[in-house]
């Protein structure tokens, strides 16, 4: 694998909050890579999800957890939501050894009981996310056009060609996904990694995270309708009434609430804070979060749905993009200490992306299919949303592009300054 594909950008962010910090939690889905990524850079490591070990650690915990952070420094602790009690050990190890890149903490999950946990971890921890692979981590994208060189204002040539991509082939790759073990199987073999993955989130991962049983049939009810509503901000009452026209009987949104936090505890959800930035005018602004799953392939496995389905249903298609596109902007986004955030107020106007670095530049980012007639609506929404912010209170945005599914080139606009730019052409 570290052969074929670009190394994770994950990889130089775990080797830069070793630096900085006495211990390093990476969490993010199972299957994402997380315990791979934190083995580049342990020296020693201790899994605590080895059936054959299970007896072994426990009696360890209770008598002298210490046993277990023993080896040469990083040291991984694998799976740590198993003994949340070493959390606390590893923060007392830290301010006893007065050293960073201790030890390295891997987790597909929150722990159950929190309890255990009696101090923070702040100053001792760092906190990493990783995320199924960008389209530029598994050699999809040939990264012409960087983030970061956009943010800095020098990115030459101001064009150049995107990888060939037809929209059958971003199909394949949207229903594939971005998970590192699917990479090398043959391409039937890689569609059935993400409708596997949803199997055990609704039989045995959704109801573990916190010991609560929770149904199975309802839990793919759930994120099936999660699927209907990528992109969009649809509430719990949506999603319940979603659920009730498709089959469910009586819910309650305390119920709906529930399951969806739980998912978010197993990071197979993850949705999309608001940007509230300084406006012209008194425009009311909405604070809804927007509706994600951590990964495409998810959605399009909730839902059933295949390449071929999707090329038979372009609407779908394009919402189910969207998830891609914002799943490689946090990647990217990540590598330049970014968050990403969308933007929608109360006369309609909408941007799906806004890329919010913590120094205060930002760029603003609309998600199309490609196509003169959308590529033209996406211009004239940035447009629209550059003239209402107030530069007398906050900087103009440093970039503001449109990324397409499909597209020869990627290139900046004479007249407006607008990219243009495939999502096969994008890197961090």
């Amino acid at each position: 694998m570290e052969n074929e594909y670009r190394s994770r950008i994950a990889d130089q962010l775990l080797n830069e909050c070793l630096d900085s910090a006495g211990a390093v939690l990476v969490e993010g889905p199972k299957w994402c890579g997380k315990t791979t990524t934190a083995l580049h850079s342990a020296k020693s490591v201790i899994y605590l999800n080895d059936p054959q070990r299970e007896v072994e650690y426990k009696t360890a915990i209770g008598v002298d957890p210490t046993m277990l952070f023993e080896g040469e420094t990083p040291h991984l602790i694998d799976e740590w939501q198993e003994a949340p009690k070493l959390w606390d050990v590893a923060r007392f190890l830290v301010d006893r050894r007065g050293k960073s890149g201790q030890f390295i903490f891997t987790g597909s999950a929150v722990p159950a009981d929190t309890s255990q946990i009696k101090h923070s971890g702040a100053g001792r921890f760092a906190w990493l996310k990783m995320r199924p692979m960008s389209l530029y981590e598994s050699n999809e994208s040939n990264g012409l056009i960087s983030l970061k060189s956009l943010f800095d204002s020098n990115l030459e040539p101001k064009s150049g060609r995107a990888p060939r991509m037809s929209l059958r082939d971003m199909a394949f790759l949207m229903c594939r996904g971005g998970w590192p073990g699917s990479l090398d199987k043959l391409a039937v073999s890689s569609l059935k990694v993400p409708k596997h993955y949803i199997d055990a989130v609704a039989s045995t991962d959704i109801s573990r995270v916190d010991g609560v049983k929770r149904d199975a049939s309802f839990t793919k009810r759930l994120l099936r309708s999660y699927a209907r509503h990528q992109g969009a901000q649809a509430s719990i009452a949506t999603l319940r009434k979603d659920l009730l026209a498709n089959g469910q009987d009586s819910i309650s949104d305390d119920t709906v609430t529930s399951y969806i936090e739980a998912l978010k505890k197993i990071f197979v959800i993850e949705d999309m804070s608001a940007w509230n930035p300084n406006l012209r005018s008194q425009t009311a602004l909405r604070t809804s979060d927007t509706r994600y799953f951590v990964d495409p392939s998810l959605a399009t496995a909730a839902l059933g749905l295949g390449p071929d389905d999707l090329m038979e249903d372009l609407n779908t298609f394009g919402l189910l993009f969207e998830t891609l596109c914002v799943r490689d902007l946090r990647v990217y986004a990540d590598a330049l200490d970014g968050q990403v955030f969308h933007y929608r107020d109360k006369t309609g106007l909408e941007c799906d992306a806004v890329v919010h670095l913590r120094n205060g530049q930002y760029g603003l980012v609309e998600i199309k299919l490609g196509g003169e007639n959308l590529i033209n609506e996406g211009i004239k929404t940035l447009q629209n949303l550059t003239k209402k912010i107030d530069t007398q209170r906050m900087s103009e945005p440093s970039f503001r592009m449109i990324l397409t599914a499909v597209g020869t080139f990627a290139y900046q606009r004479p007249d407006d300054g607008i990219w243009v730019v495939p999502i096969a052409a994008l890197k961090n």
